[in-house]
């Protein structure tokens, strides 16, 4: 049996497929919102907007309602 790692064999074999094959596909950055895209990212900024992040001393963070009567996940 072969000293080498699994991950380590599997890495080898898919750095030798990237040099025939080429890296995987990836679309543009730079390409303009679609109107759906445009929209989904406005839902999420106005869901991100309705919670605070308190951070205790010890340095750890948690996420609170910015409404104090909201009680819909308590």
């Amino acid at each position: 049996m072969s000293d080498e790692r699994f991950v380590h064999r599997f890495m080898r074999f898919t750095g030798r497929l990237r040099m025939i094959f080429g890296p995987a596909h990836s679309s543009p950055l730079d390409h303009e919102m679609t109107p759906e895209n445009k929209a989904l990212l406005s839902a999420q900024q106005a869901a991100t907007e309705q919670w605070a992040t308190i951070t205790r001393p010890d340095g750890t963070t948690y996420l609170v309602p910015k409404d104090p009567n909201d009680q819909s996940l308590r």
